[in-house]
């Protein structure tokens, strides 16, 4: 599925000694069993070849063309059109782990859920797919965070007509950012006051459904990358992983 995404060896030049699909599996290890970079299985590749590769495929969009090119496959499979006229945000904060050193990307205290860490901010689709994700520190308010996310599915999808939000979301400044980012509806779906326990609210069951099938991967259980450039590869790598499975699963 992704191999003809994947740049070729660079000509003229050394020939690539190392197997390409066995880097791939080394990072899908990382991804799901959340170990140190040093603690690679020995009959994978050395963990310096995998982790340049990572950095290579994260710095030249390699990770960006494989998500948005699978994401289409998807709706396509699906029966939907391939750009998506309906989109769902919502925002989820993690806490950091202990680490030595500078924050070289600095992470933020979230007052209301009592979290240290960042916050990743996703727009789905209706299937749960995910548009755009970004990752930001935990003290942005979900109303100001989501200005810059929108932005991008703006300039990425630009047949999306309506937009689901939760209460955290609601506002003039927030409306006012999303009239001016396009000519869209923003619906925020409230939570009853009246409410007890887990309820399953229209639209919005689909995103926190979404953030479930993220937490299956355990790199993503807590902050642990020193840059957020570094989080967002992840977070892309356990959405491909996801849709792969789909495809997979679809052409059967």
């Amino acid at each position: 599925m992704i191999e003809p995404l994947i740049p070729p060896e660079k000509r003229p030049g050394r020939h690539r000694e190392v197997i390409v699909r066995e880097v791939v599996n080394a990072i899908f290890y990382l991804l799901s069993t959340g170990c140190q970079w040093r603690a690679l299985p020995k009959d994978l590749p050395p963990r310096s070849t995998v982790h340049d590769y990572f950095k290579l495929w994260e710095w030249d969009g390699t990770l960006e063309r494989i998500h948005f090119t699978l994401f289409v496959q998807v709706r396509e499979l699906a029966g939907k059109e391939a750009s998506p006229s309906v989109a769902i945000i919502d925002s989820q904060s993690v806490k950091s782990a202990e680490r030595g050193g500078a924050e070289i990307d600095p992470i933020g205290y979230d007052a209301g859920k009592k979290i240290k860490g960042i916050k990743r901010h996703i727009a789905v689709d209706t299937l749960g797919m995910m548009l755009i994700g970004q990752i930001q520190s935990a003290s942005v308010q979900d109303r100001d965070g989501a200005l810059s996310v929108l932005a991008e599915v703006r300039r990425l999808f630009p047949f999306i007509r309506k937009i689901f939000a939760d209460g955290g979301y609601q506002g003039e400044p927030t409306a006012t950012a999303v009239a001016l980012n396009g000519q869209w509806e923003l619906e925020v779906v409230k939570r009853s006051d009246k409410t007890k326990g887990f309820v399953v609210l229209p639209k919005r069951w689909i995103v926190e459904r979404t953030f479930g099938w993220l937490g299956r991967c355990r790199r993503l259980s807590k902050h642990v990358e020193n840059l957020t450039r570094s989080a967002l590869a992840f977070l892309r790598l356990a959405m491909i992983r996801l849709m792969m499975r789909r495809i997979a699963r679809l052409q059967l």
